[in-house]
């Protein structure tokens, strides 16, 4: 049995419905029981946990022989490194002792030791409590996803402004989510362990963002970049608390300053093909 964390979000239900059409058990964990029925229509197990209820999922974890670890997004609202490291923590508790053959940890591009750069840290640590733990591991890094840019759509459809904190001109590997879990559910099925660097066919501008909006919707949108300076108060006007604008804005600014890796795993769904659908789906 494969236990798939975060199993009702992108990248997670991608490693679930990838794991599916294989023919592989899975249990689904999440914290909505109204998704159960879904699940269970696709042939998977569901059980609704609290992550922070890390008896009951140590219990789950228990009936599986691996698993995808999948820290889920903190509110902005909130202080999100502190909530994303309780979190962590309550999940690598529930590992302990599990039994578990073989466990496969979701991260991100730039992951690092530190404080206030968000998910850089905070899935650093996740990847440290795993390399402390006995059980062999893999760790399925993502680039920058290319569903962050769903966010943009309605702003881009009404008024042709892709806004984004990035220059027009700059170069970032992003990804599908579907690919990053089709290739978490190969690590879920075969031996390798270590770290795997997983982005779409190639970088990506928010140029190149802005011509695709701009092919489906037929109509011309320009990129509108926000300046350093603003990258807090911009952060804070879309619901942020100070503490996750802080974050998030240190975040943005290690990834404007990151060098990339040339060894990575290269995903098949293209930037134009997903923006595509993700605005035909909103149709």
């Amino acid at each position: 049995m494969h236990i798939i964390l975060g199993g009702t979000g992108h990248v997670g239900s991608a490693v679930a419905e990838t794991l599916l059409a294989k023919g592989e058990p899975v249990t689904v964990v999440g914290h909505d029981p109204a998704k159960a029925a879904t699940w269970e229509a696709k042939g998977a197990t569901f059980a609704a946990v609290d992550l922070y209820d890390v008896k009951a999922l140590h219990a789950v974890l228990r009936t599986g022989r691996r698993a995808f670890l999948l820290n889920p997004p903190a509110a902005i609202t909130g202080d999100t490194d502190a909530e994303e490291r309780r979190t962590i923590a309550a999940i690598l508790a529930a590992v302990a002792g599990s039994g578990l053959e073989k466990l496969v940890g979701e991260s991100t591009y730039g992951a690092r030791p530190g404080e206030r750069c968000g998910d850089l840290n905070t899935l650093w640590e996740l990847e440290q409590g795993l390399a402390a733990q006995p059980v062999p591991y893999a760790i399925n890094r993502g680039a920058y996803y290319f569903s962050n840019w769903a966010m943009n759509l309605q702003e881009v459809r009404e008024d042709g402004v892709l806004r984004t904190m990035f220059d027009a001109d700059f170069e970032l590997p992003m990804v599908a989510p579907e690919d990053l879990g089709r290739h978490a559910a190969a690590l879920m099925t075969d031996d390798r362990t270590g770290i795997f660097r997983v982005e779409g066919p190639r970088r990506y501008t928010p140029q190149d963002v802005a011509d695709a909006f701009a092919a489906v919707l037929a109509r011309p949108v320009r990129v509108e970049t926000t300046p350093p300076d603003q990258w807090v108060a911009a952060f804070k006007a879309t619901g942020f608390s100070d503490a996750a604008a802080e974050s998030y804005a240190r975040m943005t600014a290690a990834t404007v300053a990151a060098e990339w890796p040339e060894d990575v795993i290269r995903g098949q769904t293209r930037l134009e093909d997903y923006i595509a659908a993700l605005v035909g789906s909103s149709a």
